[in-house]
């Protein structure tokens, strides 16, 4: 399909290309498609289960309390943004979809993704699973992202009807006006499954800690946001359900006594996909590893050492699962609260086991007509979130998942 370009109000002299906003001409909703309910997904990056009650998000704690309120939505490992994000939209966990950490290795393509490499992050190959938007461009449903990790990539050659490449110069304002824009176009052409990204308070949170005044105000800040969306949205009186949920959460660290990358790895026999809160190890020749995870296992201090066939199963992490052939021969994972050469300017981080670490555990709320009220739900994955907004708009879900609908299917009126 051709693309046209709709430009924002604020000329893209002032603030670049990625302002633009994409449009794939030539869709339109189904006759059954225009009597499916509208879904919007927002995620606050880095927002912690506690936060809203931590920091008093008086907007969303009231939204919590006349809808659904989960403990906490528990994130898959390792709990970082991309993977998480992925997971979220896919239903998949990133052993399954190839999305394995913000960074990795790709032996068959001999590359190294990463998420600050736009052209990767905007080539579909890399990206395994069904995203919801896909789910739906292919059911004849209108959608539209407003961010969301994979929502730039021609995912089996498919990207929202409405979407933007990810940049923090769009003003809070105008990403509001372009959801409320969206939902004000003739039913045929409007998006009845809207995603919706915010990058606060991962920013205060890593720089700050989650305990810190900066990540108090970043809080109420989304918290302010939300709202705004929510009235913006209420003055086009259309039935929407709104899902608010987070990647991962935040946790302060050990930033004074950070663990050096282990000398005996050979640089020149192994790559390193590092990051905080794991080194992943791939060897360039395979009989070298045994040696250097028996040497680990001996000199390791503050950390785990773990095969790719040993990873614990509660991280759905190993080399059964390893469906792209992207997770480490080796990996390194710190003990909490111990991380890899983290400057000492950040003082709060991410990644660490979900099952291990509270810490890590993300948000969920729900609410609008789709929902019970006044409801409190226990901890659940977060790969169960995808059957969710499927059965909500009634979108058939057409290849295996690992998330279940059995686990969140009571929320529902």
């Amino acid at each position: 399909m051709k693309y046209s370009l709709l430009l924002l109000l604020l000329s893209t002299v002032v603030y670049g290309q990625d302002t633009v906003q994409f449009k794939v001409e030539g869709r339109r909703n189904s006759v059954a498609a225009q009597k499916q309910p509208y879904v919007i997904m927002i995620s606050a990056d880095g927002f912690r289960h506690d936060y809203a009650e931590k920091y008093q998000a008086e907007h969303l704690l009231q939204f919590g309390r006349e809808g659904v309120r989960a403990v906490s939505m528990i994130p898959s490992f390792p709990s970082l943004t991309f993977p998480n994000h992925y997971s979220i939209v896919t239903g998949l966990y990133p052993s399954h979809h190839g999305i394995v950490a913000n960074g990795f290795y790709d032996a068959a393509r001999n590359e190294m993704y990463s998420m600050s490499n736009k052209p990767m992050v905007r080539d579909g190959t890399w990206y395994g699973g069904t995203p919801l938007w896909v789910l739906a461009e292919q059911q004849q449903m209108v959608s539209a992202s407003m961010f969301w990790v994979g929502s730039e990539a021609d995912v089996k050659g498919i990207r929202p009807s409405y979407y933007y490449y990810y940049s923090e110069k769009i003003p809070t304002g105008d990403r509001i006006k372009a959801v409320k824009d969206w939902l004000s176009l003739p039913e045929e052409q409007r998006p009845h499954f809207i995603t919706f990204y915010v990058s606060e308070p991962d920013h205060a949170g890593h720089n700050f800690g989650p305990d810190a005044i900066e990540t108090a105000q970043a809080v109420k800040t989304v918290d302010s946001t939300i709202y705004q969306l929510t009235e913006a949205v209420r003055t086009t009186g259309l039935p929407v359900n709104y899902i608010f949920v987070s990647d991962h959460g935040m946790t302060k660290v050990n930033g004074e006594d950070v663990l050096p990358i282990p000398a005996v790895i050979d640089t020149t026999k192994f790559l390193i996909s590092s990051s905080s809160t794991m080194l992943a190890l791939y060897a360039k020749d395979k009989s070298g590893i045994q040696p250097l995870y028996e040497t680990l296992k001996k000199e390791a201090q503050h950390y785990k050492v773990y095969l790719k066939t040993n990873v614990p199963a509660e991280f759905r992490y190993s080399d059964a699962d390893d469906k792209m052939n992207r997770i480490g021969d080796i990996l390194l994972i710190p003990e909490w609260p111990h991380v890899f050469s983290v400057p000492k300017s950040k003082i709060g981080h991410h990644g660490f086991p979900p099952l291990q670490v509270n810490d890590m555990h993300a948000t969920f709320m729900a609410w609008g007509p789709a929902f019970k009220q006044q409801m409190h739900i226990p901890s659940f994955e977060n790969v169960n979130v995808y059957p969710l907004i499927a059965e909500i708009l009634g979108l058939k879900i057409t290849a295996p998942i690992d998330g279940r609908k059995e686990v969140l299917q009571g929320i529902l009126k």
